[in-house]
């Protein structure tokens, strides 16, 4: 019945079982509750501009190179760099387009 109601975008059979157990435990608040674990720092504005001064200074760094003097460079760095990893380099996407690799 909520698949006709609502197609593709319907809750799963275990996601509807999972929120009505929780609903059933007196849960009221539908927003994701905290949860244990490392918090995702790695793309704050200051990281990104950390290594983007670092690619400034050598273009050949690699992703290694950077991981090891950042501590991270992960997917959501190199998108907010505007930057696609290439061979092990980060490269402009203004240069390579769309080249796939």
């Amino acid at each position: 019945m909520l698949k006709k109601a609502f197609g593709v975008d319907c809750l799963s059979d275990r996601q509807i079982f999972r929120w009505h157990k929780a609903f059933a435990e007196d849960r009221e608040d539908v927003n994701d509750e905290n949860r244990a674990g490392q918090p995702s720092t790695s793309s704050s504005d200051d990281n990104v501009k950390r290594v983007r001064d670092l690619l400034n200074t050598d273009r050949r760094l690699s992703v290694r190179l950077i991981r090891h003097y950042e501590n991270h460079c992960s997917r959501k760095s190199r998108e907010s760099l505007g930057m696609r990893k290439a061979c092990a380099k980060l490269v402009p996407k203004k240069i390579l387009g769309h080249v796939n690799f």
